[in-house]
């Protein structure tokens, strides 16, 4: 089982990237987002269920970020519009076969992640 980050890259203030996780070996029920910046904790950004009925945003990213699926591909994007400085971070898709949540502890599978940076 295998989920593959992509989509990272360095972008201005303002700017908009498209994240893309693709999961090999399996199909999963439920995908989340988190991010990860230098010194910091590992914190949520987004989660989605299966038929994306639950779906959940970080305050922070709520109204700029959408997270989808495409279950045909096996794969959970996360558009990132009006990216800020505050966004950069390495981001890591992850997978449930139980729930979409917020908590981190709840994935069964994490992707390698893939930088995020945003300039001023």
């Amino acid at each position: 089982v295998q989920l593959q980050a992509s989509g990272g890259g360095l972008v201005q203030a303002g700017g908009s990237l498209r994240l893309s996780c693709a999961a090999s070996g399996r199909a999963f029920s439920n995908y989340g987002w988190f991010r990860q910046a230098p010194g910091e904790e590992r914190e949520f950004v987004a989660a989605i269920s299966w038929s994306a009925s639950d779906v959940y945003y970080a305050d922070s990213v709520k109204g700029r970020f959408t997270i989808s699926r495409d279950n045909a591909k096996n794969t959970v994007y996360l558009q990132m519009n009006s990216l800020k400085p505050e966004d950069t971070a390495v981001y890591y898709c992850a997978a449930s076969a139980v729930i979409a949540t917020m908590s981190r502890t709840l994935y069964d599978y994490w992707g390698q992640g893939t930088l995020v940076t945003v300039s001023r």
